[in-house]
């Protein structure tokens, strides 16, 4: 019995160290275009950029700027959305919405 506590605290860390993001693109309300990031690594704030570069990529979509308030957001409501504003080119869509999913 303590042989199968012991396998399942491996698998649990196993599944700590990998992380998914859920990137929806919203046009009047309506989810346009999504996908689903995932990473082997362990998730760091100070690679986000480059998380949010890649989803970018996927998407065909051009990088918002990032700014400090856009992660504390992430970090404390494991949601971010990137509106027009955000972004330096024009876009025809209303919001980019980063979600974690657990």
């Amino acid at each position: 019995m303590l042989s199968n506590a012991f396998a399942f605290r491996r698998v649990f860390r196993y599944n700590k160290a990998m992380f998914r993001i859920w990137a929806k693109v919203y046009s009047n309300e309506h989810i346009v275009r999504q996908i689903t990031y995932e990473g082997e690594e362990n998730f760091t704030y100070s690679h986000f950029f480059r998380y949010l570069a890649e989803i970018c990529d996927a998407l065909d979509i051009p990088t918002p700027v990032l700014l400090k308030p856009h992660i504390f957001n992430y970090a404390k409501f494991r949601h971010v959305v990137f509106r027009r504003r955000d972004f330096m080119e024009s876009v025809d869509f209303e919001k980019l919405v980063l979600e974690n999913l657990l």
